[in-house]
């Protein structure tokens, strides 16, 4: 059974997100180092990673999580830079 909210598993802990995120910037800057274009790695990992969260949490906690992002998007949640 799909729970009606999305899976607390969705907010992990701080070291494990941080460690994460180290290595998938690891294996970006491997990936340009290697001639492949930063666009192609960021739409190559969004699917690797809706792709493991369908697997284990399933389509509908997975779609309920994809709704949260265009207003955390908008709202600066992955802006690493200044804006002007």
């Amino acid at each position: 059974m799909i729970p009606d909210t999305v899976p607390a598993a969705f907010d992990s802990d701080a070291e494990s997100k941080r460690l994460a995120l180290g290595l998938v910037t690891e294996a970006f800057a491997e990936g340009c180092l290697d001639g492949i274009d930063g666009d192609c790695m960021a739409q190559a990992a969004l699917f690797a990673a809706f792709q493991e969260l369908v697997a284990t949490y399933g389509e509908d906690a997975t779609a309920r999580y994809a709704e949260t992002l265009p207003e955390r998007i908008r709202g600066g949640g992955f802006t690493t830079t200044l804006q002007h």
